[in-house]
């Protein structure tokens, strides 16, 4: 019997042996170590459990005699049952009759049917020292061999897979750093063939270009924080780009705009019959960005209901379909951006602490304008090429206009000067653009001072500092409503500011009942 036993477990290692030198899959060559375990011994079933560092549990890498389902249930924090205390200890652990050992959970639901006694082995999957994960089984060779020949067998199976888990780590690390390589050499070029994804050489937006690369090649949260208009769309699409995930979607959602009863079936998609008018399924924007990058602008706007299910998501990379009770699993890397205080929310109640949490792995902050000012002549000429050629025309700007504009606030940052040289393009009669031209489309200076070149009025004049920025951005924006009829869209882009920019102004400066009063009466005016 010793004789035969031996030449088994010499046959078995050797199997094992010609498998892991040649297998690079780790899942598959896992499961083809516990089939032969299973084709040569008495064994009925067995897992490989190990740690995921993304949930920071113990999740089960191959099984044999497990369906998928109970597969996906054998979930363990990492001191939880006998498999943590496993991984926790470093040390086996012998279970004669699983029905005495309170340890032992069964979370994965394989042995409730079982009649009579089921003992159960389990062994540390170790290298250098370190617990990689676990492997057990139930009893190999039955009760008339002693459990120490299970345990001794079982631990020179669980070091050679140390020995192959400790290769495929250093694998990946490998092919990892020959990604960010490869990445970093393809946005070199991308500089040198087509100019720099993020136009600025200011040391704030150095800094931010700095994050950006090394944040892209990883799977880690990020969160864009800065005023409306910076560009962190831009930058959110610059770390698709610079990611491994280039070649999938990339899916923007603001979750401002979407009303607040539509925005979860937008997020996580529908059933049919899951409310009125839902007459079919639709994949909801996580799907969408299956494999993919999805970008939330505007989180802060998120409501709370809905904040929970992006919460889990996060982390468990899984959600339902509203309607649904199914549960689906999609591989997304998000990107998130705002212009709030998410901490100063999440102590107002009005943001989930540990979802604030979750987001800010890698926050970055973009710059305003106003903080960056050398980058200004740059950027205009960017814009200014960039509409000169969707126009067909040439313009440039004269050096007192320039002036002016590089001491502008840019209250609308990058997005204000997008438009506004827009607009001068085709206001433009000529190919020079100077001091004059610009009065009517600033809103106001910096620091109190009107433009070079614009006539600032009596009441203005007489005031200086915060007090006359106020009093200027006021009248400005009462003159830029009186002028478009009282129509807010209209008077946003008379500004070069949003529509939600100069509602905010409007509520800023106490002007919501004047606003309404005036847009009253030219309604009763147009029905004359």
């Amino acid at each position: 019997m010793t004789l035969v036993l031996g030449n088994l477990k010499l046959q078995v290692l050797s199997s094992i042996c010609q498998i892991i030198d040649t297998a690079l899959d780790l899942e598959k060559a896992l499961g083809q170590v516990l089939r032969i375990l299973s084709e040569s011994l008495s064994m009925k079933r067995a897992t490989i459990t190990l740690m995921d560092p993304e949930s920071e549990r113990l999740v089960i890498a191959a099984s044999h005699g497990l369906s998928a389902e109970e597969r996906q249930r054998g979930v363990y924090e990492l001191d939880e049952g006998v498999t943590g205390l496993i991984f926790q200890s470093g040390r086996p652990y012998v279970a004669p009759d699983i029905r005495r050992e309170p340890l032992f959970l069964d979370k994965t639901g394989s042995r409730h049917l079982e009649r009579g006694r089921v003992s159960f082995i389990g062994v540390p999957i170790a290298s250098h020292g370190r617990c990689l994960g676990v492997l057990h089984v139930d009893r190999l060779f039955g009760d008339e061999v002693a459990f120490e020949e299970d345990l001794s067998f079982l631990t020179v199976v669980a070091t050679l897979m140390g020995q192959f888990l400790s290769l495929n780590e250093k694998v990946k690390a490998r092919e990892q750093a020959l990604v960010r390589e490869n990445l970093t050499l393809r946005s070199q070029l991308t500089r040198e063939q087509r100019g720099p994804y993020i136009v600025g050489k200011s040391l704030a937006m150095q800094d931010v270009e700095h994050q950006v690369c090394k944040v892209a090649p990883t799977k880690a949260t990020v969160l864009l924080l800065g005023e409306s208009g910076t560009g962190k769309t831009l930058i959110a699409r610059v770390i698709h780009e610079l990611s491994g995930r280039k070649g999938g979607p990339f899916v923007k959602v603001n979750c401002a705009s979407i009303p607040e009863n539509l925005l979860e079936s937008e997020l996580f998609g529908y059933e049919r019959g899951a409310f009125t008018g839902a007459v079919g399924a639709k994949p909801g924007r996580f799907e969408d960005a299956h494999d993919g990058t999805i970008f939330l602008d505007e989180i802060g706007e998120l409501p709370l209901g809905i904040q929970a299910k992006l919460l889990r998501v996060l982390q468990d990379k899984e959600f339902e379909r509203l309607g649904s009770n199914t549960t689906r699993r999609v591989d997304v890397r998000v990107v998130a951006a705002t212009n709030r205080d998410l901490g100063e929310l999440a102590e107002r109640g009005a943001f989930r602490p540990d979802l604030f949490y979750r987001l800010s792995v890698f926050p970055i902050q973009v710059p305003p304008l106003r903080q960056r000012k050398e980058d200004i002549p740059v950027l205009l000429n960017h814009f200014i090429d960039k509409v000169a050629r969707e126009y067909g025309r040439t313009v440039r700007f004269s050096p007192r206009a320039l002036s002016d504009l590089t001491q502008y606030d840019w209250p609308g940052n990058v997005r204000e000067m997008e438009n506004l040289m827009e607009r001068l393009v085709i206001m433009s009669d000529g190919e020079r653009v100077d001091a004059a031209f610009l009065k009517p489309y600033l809103a106001q200076g910096l620091n109190g001072q009107t433009p070079a070149g614009l006539e600032r009025s009596p009441a203005v004049g007489r005031t200086s500092g915060l007090g006359s920025l106020k009093a200027l951005e006021k009248s400005e924006v009462l003159a830029a409503l009186r002028r478009n009829g009282w129509v807010q869209y209209k008077a946003a882009e008379d500004l070069g500011i949003t529509p939600r920019q100069i509602g905010y102004r409007i509520k800023k400066y106490g002007l919501s009942q004047v606003v309404g009063r005036e847009e009253g009466a030219a309604r009763r005016m147009e029905r004359l």
